[in-house]
């Protein structure tokens, strides 16, 4: 994308024949358009642009779970995690005294 901006900026200072630009030859004023061409070729067929948007996406998702959890109320699991390593097990306490199994001899 810098490359298309760089390329708009120095066809307008030659169109507009303002500064040094207005000497160079055409070739090199239109040179980052031909970079920028290169350029997303490169990223099309090594698959970076779509691992870019896939990246994007999944953290789109994960904070779209996130806040609709909160929104619940219900937290997310990394604070379950934390809330429950701060509490002991709970256990069932076993029953004491009168109450023996009849089975039991």
């Amino acid at each position: 994308m810098a490359f298309l901006f760089v390329g708009i900026l120095l066809l307008s200072l030659k169109v507009a024949e303002y500064g040094p630009v207005a000497n160079w030859p055409w070739w090199g004023v239109l040179l980052p358009f031909g970079l920028a061409i290169a350029w997303w070729a490169f990223a099309d067929s090594t698959g970076l642009t779509r691992r870019r948007a896939m990246d994007k996406m999944d953290a789109k998702k994960v904070d779209r779970r996130e806040r609709n959890l909160e929104a619940l109320g219900l937290g997310t699991r990394r604070d379950r995690k934390a809330r429950r390593a701060g509490q002991p097990d709970a256990v069932m306490p076993r029953p004491q005294g009168g109450s023996r199994d009849p089975t039991q001899g």
